[in-house]
């Protein structure tokens, strides 16, 4: 039986990653703190024999010991996720993202596991011309303290290639959307989706700017073939983690939520806070793992609104607090 721990595994991705393991059969051990209040996402996973909750912080050399017992891979999710929580908490940010992160990773320096598997994000190409595609070796260009520490924990964990037993992976993530037990309402598709779809008027900043989205069941899918994969073809590789199929603008996101919700209210407006604009490869992962995405953008729109219709998350708009990285508990 695969079992994994998942560092950080009761967030948003991480809470979705669980539920699709424990179908595979996978026994999951999970490490969280619960700084956004998360403890909801952990319900329907409790008293399942394949999966065990510990509460804990990831740069704790004590608690990785309990939980790294017996495990032989090993997924870093953990940390302040996201620009606007980084910027709104900037020592906190450094405390886990940069001192943290590198903590823990040194921690599975002697560890007997098999794969260690750090996810970090797009964010770290920035701000790119039209006509480029971002592939792995692209220039990085961090432009905030997110996407910086995450660079910095990329390059620690490479920095580890030959001088440990263990296989590394990066995971450059495209920007999440679907549903989740821990669902987060301040990233692009569910927050364009959920304000139009009770009535708020949209207001969407630089409507031209490329992102490149995917499915929180997708990054599931892409972790498991991480992990089933020869070693030598993920030996402290990185690899984008989406598919160009969701390389999208705000203003496409917006055009497909208003096929659904023809009576829309939106507004465009230039020069945003965010200056990110980035297209990104995907052709490693594919030539290399064989992954694409099963789920494109309009999925996702279409299950959270069909999600909406029924009366879930009824409430996100009046506890907006609830659904995000917004307050941390640390």
């Amino acid at each position: 039986m695969k079992n994994v721990l998942l560092i950080g595994g009761a967030g948003y991705v991480g809470s979705v990653i669980t539920s699709h393991f424990l179908k595979l059969g996978y026994k999951v051990r999970v490490l969280d703190k619960f700084v956004y209040e998360n403890q909801n996402a952990i319900q329907a996973y409790l008293g399942d024999d394949n999966y065990e909750f510990i509460y804990g912080d990831l740069s704790d050399r004590n608690t990785l010991e309990t939980v790294s017992e017996g495990i032989n891979n090993v997924v870093i999710l953990g940390g302040l996720v996201g620009d606007p929580i980084t910027k709104k908490y900037p020592e906190l940010s450094t405390t886990i993202n940069n001192i943290g992160i590198r903590t823990c990773i040194d921690f599975f320096d002697d560890k007997k596991i098999e794969k260690l598997i750090f996810i970090s994000t797009c964010s770290n190409y920035g701000l790119i011309k039209e006509d480029q595609l971002a592939d792995e070796d692209f220039e990085l260009n961090p432009l905030s303290l997110y996407a910086s520490a995450k660079v910095e924990a990329e390059l620690h964990l490479l920095s580890k290639k030959g001088k440990v037993n263990y296989t590394g992976t990066v995971l450059r993530f495209a920007t999440a959307f679907g549903l989740s037990p821990r669902m987060r309402f301040d990233l692009s598709v569910s927050e364009f989706v959920r304000d139009l779809y009770f009535g708020e008027e949209l207001l969407v900043f630089d409507e031209h700017t490329w992102r490149p989205y995917c499915h929180v069941r997708d990054f599931a899918r892409l972790i498991d073939l991480v992990i089933d994969a020869d070693s030598q073809k993920v030996y402290f590789e990185v690899f984008n983690a989406g598919g160009e199929t969701n390389n999208f603008t705000k203003k496409m996101i917006v055009d497909t939520i208003a096929s659904y919700i023809p009576e829309a209210k939106i507004k465009y407006v230039a020069n945003g806070s965010d200056p990110r604009n980035y297209k990104v490869s995907f052709n490693k992962v594919k030539e290399t793992l064989g992954f694409e995405p099963k789920y494109k953008v309009k999925d996702g729109i279409e299950e959270l609104i069909n999600a909406l219709k029924v009366g879930v998350y009824s409430d996100s708009l009046q506890h907006k607090e609830n659904y995000g990285n917004y307050e941390v508990n640390y």
